[in-house]
C-alpha cells in the first residue's frame, strides 16, 4: 500500500512567498539582480584567485572553493525562486525536488566544512606563523580543499535517501521556497520517528560538530591575539580573521536556527525569510566581506580593473 500511494505524487507545488500580485514584479527584479550580482562577484573571487600568483595561498584557494559553492549553491534555488513568480503553480517534480534537496544540502554540508578548514588555516597562520608553511602546504591544502568536497556530498546521501522513501500520499504543496528537510516531513503521510530522529541527527551532528571545532579555532587565535604586545598588531591579526569571522556567525546562525531545534510545527513565514537570508543574501554578501576587508584582495581587483 505505501508503495502505490508514494507513486501517487509525481509532482509537488511550491508554495513560496505570500506577496501581492502588484508587488510581485518588484522582488522577481530585486532577486533577479541579487543572483546575478551572486554569479558575477563570486565568479571574479575565482578568476582574481586563478590568475594572480599572490594570491596562491591556502587562504584565498579555500575561498575560490567556497565561492565555487557559493555559485551552484544558490543556483539550485533561486532560478526555480525566479520561475515561480512566472507562473501560477510553481510545481516540481518529485525527482526535481529530491535533486534539489540533495545538491543543496550537500553544497551546504560543504560550505560548513570549507568554513571549519579556513578557520584552522587561520588559526595555523596566527598561533604558528613559523611553521604555517610546513603545516598548510600547497598538498595539505589540497588535500583539505578534496575532502570538505567529498564528505559534504557523501555526509546528504543519508538524510536525503531516507526522506525520499517516505510516502506522499495525502499532500503535495510544500510550504516553503524550497525543498527542504522539514517541509518535507511535514506533508508526508506517516511521520516516521526513526527517520526524523536519523536526518536530525545527521544533520544536527554535522553543525555542532564543524561550529564547534571553529570555535576552538577561534579560542586560541582570540587567546594569541590578546598576548601580542602592540594594538597594532592586535589589529593586524585580527584582520585577517574577521572576514571569515562575519561569514561564519551569518551562515551558521542561519543554519543552526533551521536545523539545530525541537521537531514539530513551525512557523513557515520565519523559516523563509531565514532561508531567503542563507539561500539569496549570504552568498552575494560573501564576496564582498571577504573584498572589501582584504587588502591584498582588493589589491588584485584593482590589477584587475586597469589591465
Amino acid at each position: 500500500m505505501l508503495g502505490e500511494n508514494q507513486t501517487e505524487v509525481r509532482e509537488f507545488i511550491l508554495r513560496g512567498f505570500y506577496i501581492n500580485s502588484s508587488a510581485q514584479p518588484a522582488i522577481f527584479t530585486l532577486i533577479l539582480i541579487i543572483y546575478i550580482l551572486t554569479l558575477v562577484g563570486n565568479m571574479l573571487v575565482i578568476k582574481l584567485v586563478w590568475s594572480n600568483v599572490s594570491l596562491h595561498k591556502p587562504m584565498y584557494i579555500f575561498l575560490g572553493n567556497l565561492s565555487f559553492v557559493e555559485i551552484w549553491y544558490t543556483t539550485t534555488t533561486v532560478p526555480k525562486i525566479l520561475s515561480g513568480f512566472l507562473s501560477r503553480n510553481n510545481l516540481i517534480s518529485f525527482t526535481g525536488c529530491f535533486l534539489q534537496f540533495f545538491f543543496f544540502f550537500s553544497l551546504g554540508t560543504t560550505e560548513c566544512f570549507l568554513l571549519t578548514v579556513m578557520g584552522y588555516d587561520r588559526y595555523l597562520a596566527i598561533c604558528h606563523p613559523l611553521r604555517y608553511s610546513m603545516l598548510m602546504s600547497g598538498r595539505i591544502c589540497s588535500w583539505f580543499a578534496t575532502y570538505c568536497w567529498i564528505s559534504g556530498f557523501l555526509w546528504s546521501i543519508l538524510p536525503v535517501s531516507l526522506i525520499s522513501q517516505l510516502s506522499f500520499c495525502r499532500e503535495n504543496e510544500i510550504d516553503h521556497i524550497l525543498c527542504d528537510t522539514g517541509p518535507l516531513l511535514e506533508i508526508s503521510c506517516v511521520r516516521d520517528f526513526t527517520i526524523e530522529v536519523a536526518c536530525s541527527i545527521c544533520t544536527s551532528s554535522m553543525l555542532v560538530a564543524t561550529f564547534s571545532f571553529t570555535c576552538i579555532s577561534y579560542a586560541f587565535i582570540i587567546q594569541t591575539i590578546i598576548r601580542i604586545p602592540s594594538s597594532a598588531g592586535r589589529r593586524k591579526a585580527f584582520s585577517t580573521c574577521a572576514s571569515h569571522l562575519t561569514v561564519v556567525i551569518t551562515f551558521f546562525g542561519c543554519a543552526t536556527y533551521m536545523y539545530v531545534r525541537p521537531a514539530g510545527k513551525h512557523p513557515f513565514h520565519y523559516d523563509k525569510l531565514v532561508a531567503i537570508l542563507y539561500t539569496i543574501v549570504t552568498p552575494l554578501l560573501n564576496p564582498i566581506i571577504y573584498s572589501l576587508r582584504n587588502k591584498e584582495f582588493m589589491k588584485a581587483v584593482q590589477k584587475f580593473i586597469v589591465t
